[in-house]
Order: C-alpha cells, then sequence, then structure tokens
C-alpha cells in the first residue's frame, strides 16, 4: 500500500499585533509555519468500497484528502436558484436522477421538486451526496489485467469509479448522519450505487453504521517511524429493532405531509406505526379490496425523511404483510414509487401481478368514488410470505432492520 508524505504550509505575516502575541505566548515566529504527515491510503484498484478518514478539526483529514485524492474529490458546485433539486443534475436521465435519491436515503418525491434553498440541511446533504456520486468519477483500470491468472483477477469494486466526499454528515443531526451513512454504504455495496466512496469526516459516530473496508484515523498517534497506519476490517452497524403495532388514524398527520399522494386518509383503513427508541419512524395503512374476499391492499406507506434509505419502509409492509396473511387474507401493494417497485422486484416475497401505464387504467363503473392511479404509471405486487407472522400480539411485533 502505498505511503504519502503530506507536507503543509502557509506564510505568516509579521506585524505588530503577530508580535505581541509570539512574545505573550511565547509562540515561534518563522518566515513560513509548515506540518508534515505521513499517511499509508490503499490502492485505488483494490478489492474496497468504502473508505474513511476521520480524524478531529485541524488534524490534516481534508488536506490528506486533497493532496492524495483531490482529483476525485467533489466539489460542490451552486444549486439553481429558485428550481426544484431535480433540475440541479445537469443532464442526467431523471431515472437516475430518482434511484439515486432514492439510494442516498432521500426518497421523498415532494421534497424532490422543492428549491434545494428550502430543503432541511439533512435533506440538502444527501443532496449533495447524490450528485457527488452521480458525477463521473476516475476509473482506474490496469491494462495488464488480461493477462493475469483468473484467481488473481480483482475484485468488481476496483473497477467502480472513485468519489471522495469531504466534511461528510458534518453539518447535519447526528442521528440522521447514521441513517444516511448505512444507507450509502448499503446502496453502494448491494450494486445500485456503481461507485466507491472515501467518506472524510470529524465525527467517529458514523463509523460503524458506515462500515468502511478500511479507516485512517488522522487523531490516532503516529507510530514510531511517524506514519500513520491504515485499519483494515469492517465494524458491524448497530442493529435496529422496530417495534410495529395498530394504531388510530390521529398518528397519520404526523406522516401526511411526507407521502406524495393525497394526504387524505381513508376512514376505514386499518393503520400501524413502526417505531425505533420509542420514536415514530414508519407509517402503513391497508384497505380491503372492492369487489374481493379476504383481499386487502397498502393505501398508505410513508417512512419520515431522517430515517429513509435503511429498508425500515419495506420492512414494516412486510410485516404487515405477514399480519393479514396470518388472517387468511391476501395482500398487495400498487406504487409508482421507483424505490418500492425496485425492491419489490429483488425480494422474493412479492411477485408482479401487474403493470399498468395511465392510458391503460379505468375508473371503476361500479363504484363512482373509488380512485385508482389515475395519470402515474404504477406496478402492482401481491405478497407471499414463506411463514406467517409471529408477533408479540395482534397486529404487534419487533422487527430487525
Amino acid at each position: 500500500m502505498p505511503l504519502h508524505s503530506i507536507t503543509l504550509s502557509c506564510p505568516v505575516h509579521d506585524s505588530f499585533r503577530v508580535q505581541q502575541v509570539a512574545g505573550m505566548f511565547d509562540v515561534p515566529i518563522a518566515e513560513k509555519q509548515s506540518e508534515r504527515f505521513d499517511v499509508e491510503l490503499p490502492d485505488r484498484d483494490g478489492p474496497w468500497r468504502v473508505g474513511l478518514i476521520v480524524g478531529p478539526s485541524g488534524s490534516g483529514k481534508s488536506s490528506v484528502a486533497r493532496q492524495a485524492l483531490g482529483d476525485v474529490l467533489y466539489r460542490p458546485a451552486p444549486w439553481p436558484a429558485g428550481r426544484a433539486v431535480i433540475d440541479g443534475f445537469g443532464d442526467t436521465p431523471i431515472r437516475d436522477i430518482t434511484a439515486m435519491l432514492t439510494a442516498v436515503g432521500f426518497g421523498s418525491p415532494p421534497s424532490w421538486v422543492k428549491p434545494f434553498s428550502v430543503l432541511s440541511q439533512g435533506e440538502q446533504m444527501r443532496c449533495e451526496l447524490a450528485r457527488a456520486l452521480l458525477e463521473k468519477g476516475r476509473e482506474v483500470r490496469d491494462e495488464g489485467r488480461a493477462a493475469r491468472p483468473p484467481v488473481l483477477a480483482p475484485h468488481p469494486s476496483s473497477l467502480a469509479a472513485l468519489v471522495v466526499f469531504d466534511e461528510f454528515t458534518s453539518t447535519v443531526d447526528r442521528t440522521v448522519a447514521q441513517v444516511c451513512s448505512a444507507a450509502v454504504a448499503k446502496a453502494i455495496r448491494s450494486g445500485r450505487v456503481a461507485k466507491r466512496l472515501v467518506a472524510v469526516t470529524c465525527h467517529y459516530d458514523v463509523a460503524a453504521w458506515l462500515e468502511p473496508d478500511w479507516t485512517l484515523d488522522m487523531g490516532q498517534t503516529p507510530s514510531t517511524s511517524g506514519e500513520r497506519r491504515l485499519d483494515w476490517g469492517r465494524l458491524r452497524r448497530p442493529s435496529i429493532e422496530l417495534t410495529i403495532r395498530r394504531c388510530g388514524r390521529g398518528v397519520w398527520p404526523r406522516f401526511a405531509r411526507h407521502h406524495y399522494l393525497s394526504g387524505k386518509l381513508n376512514p376505514v383503513a386499518t393503520c400501524f406505526v413502526a417505531t425505533w427508541d420509542g420514536r415514530p419512524v414508519a407509517f402503513c395503512a391497508t384497505l380491503p379490496v372492492i369487489g374481493f374476499k379476504r383481499r386487502r391492499r397498502f393505501t398508505r406507506i410513508v417512512t419520515l425523511p431522517d430515517y429513509q434509505g435503511l429498508g425500515i419502509g419495506t420492512r414494516m409492509i412486510a410485516a404487515v404483510a405477514r399480519h393479514h396473511a396470518g388472517a387468511g387474507d391476501r395482500v398487495s401493494v400498487t406504487t409508482s414509487h421507483p424505490g418500492l417497485i425496485a425492491h419489490c422486484k429483488r425480494s422474493p416475497d412479492w411477485i408482479a401481478t401487474a403493470v399498468k401505464k395511465p392510458a391503460s387504467q379505468r375508473r371503476s363503473r361500479t363504484f363512482s368514488n373509488y380512485k385508482n392511479a389515475g395519470v402515474r404509471a404504477v406496478v402492482s405486487f401481491e405478497h407471499r410470505p414463506p411463514l406467517p407472522f409471529q408477533g408479540e400480539g395482534p397486529g404487534e411485533g419487533a422487527v430487525a432492520v
């Protein structure tokens, strides 16, 4: 692994006040002040996906990132004033934009159409992260690899473009920081985001949630030879235990404004809420399917923005579907949300039953008040759970994420 020697220097202007401070605190004045860092960094084309450079403010982590990885360091650019955030990704196709926003845990269509300036700090950081990962990073390729024996072929991650993101989660609430870290790490490791990431931050609390393949701690004591060495090995992400229970319609207003459809909730809906450490984080509701016995469908599914990207919503609806299946009901979900569609396609517990384009949908003649998806293209899935739901009580149970 390469060892980088980085020397930082800055001029010191000599003035009367500078001389006063030097005399008061015995500060040595030189024409220039300099500091040297000897750090170990991994091979760029090595078999790793996520790296972490961490350390206290002033420890030199950002300088190391700029000097050693500056060609792939993400540099934020202004967002279009007064325009939606989805207009701030250049000529990237909208499908790629929405997929990346969902992957980094920003899966709220109502917020996608808002200007960047009105978003919360957590939402802004996720937008910046999505833009960084969508930008074309530097792909490291070795033309001589074809001659190597297959056993020495590089891991596919070594071919992915590299992105370095400074001040990672530095300006957001720590719960949001941890959730975002887990979301982006999950997206990269699953292959949904075909990039590698080096996060640079002063916050140690994201390490276990990011699960980096390697960590460079600039706050550690250098070795006897003066270098700061890499620590290899992934930490284990803290577990998340959700408690899912039946609830009344009074819980819905907390979630209503984050749903991409109407904020209205059918009066006969059966409602469920998921809590994490006592905090409500997700909500879903089901309705009987008109004209069919023992059939139910999801009508509302919402995960609060601060907790998106971990799979909380998809775990919740799976648990609720198993609960209904235990009562003898068949359960389906119809959605236009790209994140939920992608999950159901990957999951063996959901089977696609219909793909409906806007022109193929008709309003029911029998039930004039029944509303379908209207102008939205949607995909319908039916849940086929392998085992009945085992909960702690009627409609209540614990789910690990």
